[in-house]
């Protein structure tokens, strides 16, 4: 399974900030320039969001509220049940990290690719994907408020002022231009996608820079990344797990099921890193490891997952096509009556 061609210069970015870390006047103009990238990041978010195509959505609304509640229920649940964890395979730096992943929205992007590349609810994972951002913008805040606040996370009340001003307030800005920007912003998506990647770059290279002057990445040996990754795939085995099945429990269709899988077991590196900068200021370098590392992971164990589902979907379709016996006493006239007349299978 390949990796990710962004996750390689994501860590291209991490092994520049390791040998030519941003210092002084640097370092204070990358923050800067930092700041006002996630600022314009969240503007763009607000003005892509279609508001109106996630509220429509809504009228399949268990499915979006099952989504939901994996998301920012049943994760976070998860990672406050991993602080027992700490210290056998987590330090309490990688373990707040990994605490931030749980409370972070999913993605639209390859949530929407793997439900299409399965045979799933493609509308549905849209609308679930698009409505689990725009709640994240929020919720995710508040729940880092209360559980990292409540975990030596180092929430302040200075963050809060942060987050209004960094994230909410350009998006809720974006939301309010998009009715005049929105075509100007689609017709440039592909411009406007390579802003996005290089501003989350820079978020990366000021974040692991910090760490690197701290003397931060110290902490981090190669059995705590070990047991960090062991970790981030029983989280994802868990819930790839519990949504699958969950959903069959509440009796949705196996369409439906594959929306759930993929939108309710995800997690968003471009949302994430941004709010990751904001809530943990110079220590955002260890926060976002776990972020970035269980992007990949679920990259590929759902692109994994996805074909399996896509070749039982066509060997369905398969059965359902092959023509049924025929018998050969049955007169012609007689055997086309049946046939038009008869009950379809399925």
């Amino acid at each position: 399974m390949p990796i990710d061609p962004y996750i390689l210069l994501l860590l291209g970015t991490v092994g520049l900030a390791a040998l030519f870390p941003a210092r002084g006047t640097a370092s204070d103009v990358a923050s800067g320039a930092s700041t006002a990238a996630i600022a314009f990041l969240f503007f763009l978010y607000g003005a892509r969001l279609s508001t109106r195509e996630a509220m429509d959505g809504l009228k399949h609304w268990r499915l979006h509220v099952t989504v939901l509640a994996c998301t920012f229920v049943v994760f976070p649940l998860l990672g406050l049940a991993a602080r027992g964890l700490v210290p056998v395979l987590l330090t309490d730096p990688l373990y707040q990290g990994l605490l931030f992943l749980t409370l972070v929205p999913s993605t639209i992007q390859s949530s929407i690719a793997f439900t299409s590349m399965a045979r799933g609810n493609v509308p549905a994972a849209i609308c679930a994907g698009s409505f689990s951002s725009l709640v994240g913008i929020v919720i995710t805040p508040l729940l880092a408020a209360a559980v990292l606040g409540g975990s030596g996370g180092g929430f302040s009340a200075d963050s809060v002022v942060k987050i209004v001003l960094q994230l909410l307030v350009p998006f809720v800005a974006g939301q309010l231009l998009r009715r005049w920007i929105g075509g100007f912003v689609t017709r440039h998506k592909k411009v406007l996608g390579l802003v996005d990647r290089g501003s989350i770059l820079l978020v990366v290279y000021t974040a692991f820079s910090a760490g690197m002057v701290q003397g931060i990445w110290h902490q981090v040996s190669a059995i705590r990344l070990g047991g960090l990754l062991a970790v981030e795939a029983v989280l994802l085995a868990v819930m790839l797990l519990l949504t699958w099945y969950g959903a069959k429990a509440l009796r949705f269709d196996r369409e439906d099921r594959i929306a759930i899988q993929f939108a309710g077991s995800k997690k968003s590196l471009a949302a994430g890193l941004p709010m990751a900068s904001v809530l943990f200021g110079a220590h955002a370098s260890l926060a976002v490891l776990p972020l970035m590392l269980f992007h990949q992971m679920q990259l590929m164990v759902c692109a994994v997952i996805a074909k399996r589902r896509a070749r039982d979907a066509e060997a369905r379709e398969a059965e359902g096509a092959a023509p049924g016996p025929v018998t050969a006493s049955v007169p012609a006239a007689e055997s086309r009556t049946a046939v038009g007349t008869g009950t379809r299978s399925g």
